[in-house]
């Protein structure tokens, strides 16, 4: 653990204010869900909660038999990293974070695909780039993203959009029950 030399009081009503700098850092956003840790040493550690972290398993079949069948590398995102990928490009994405770029399309809330303007899959790895980006939206919330990403400029077909969008719906739905 790293201290921060920030110190904070509680107000009455038990709350603790985290300062502007950690919540950029750490990319907390109003009304993202923080999980509460405690240890035996007194620590209460707060960590970003993602909705679909419970689902690395199942998301990892989705990126292998995604993969297997268009010769992307897909991978399976929250709102911050890639929890699932599978493919060529497999290691260099799985648990890096996403770059700005695909945050704004995620909040557009409809399916992106490639244009003459490349975007970079994750931070670091330029030589990535999106394809196709389709949200996982559940109950009016953007969870995450089903990726579709390659080296070069390569771009997404009709099957690719398909199934990308059948994916990310099918994860949404999945999340509501």
């Amino acid at each position: 653990m790293k201290a921060t030399g920030i110190v904070r009081r509680i107000d009455d009503l038990g709350r603790v204010v985290i300062p502007k700098e950690i919540r950029r850092t750490f990319h907390i956003r109003v009304g993202d869900p923080l999980e509460i840790y405690t240890s035996k040493d007194g620590e209460v550690i707060f960590k970003k909660y993602s909705l679909l972290g419970g689902l690395e398993d199942f998301a990892e079949q989705f990126c292998d038999t995604l993969s297997r069948t268009t010769d992307f590398t897909v991978a399976v995102t929250d709102r911050d990293t890639v929890i699932a990928a599978a493919g060529p490009g497999r290691r260099r994405l799985l648990g890096k974070t996403l770059t700005p770029a695909l945050g704004d399309i995620m909040e557009q809330r409809g399916i992106w695909q490639r244009g003459d303007e490349a975007v970079a899959a994750c931070e670091g790895e330029a030589d990535y780039c999106a394809a196709l980006a389709a949200p996982i939206l559940c109950q009016g919330d953007v969870l995450g993203l089903v990726l579709f990403a390659a080296e070069g400029d390569r771009r997404p077909g009709d099957a690719e959009y398909k199934l990308g969008q059948a994916v990310a719906s099918f994860l949404g739905k999945h999340m509501e029950t």
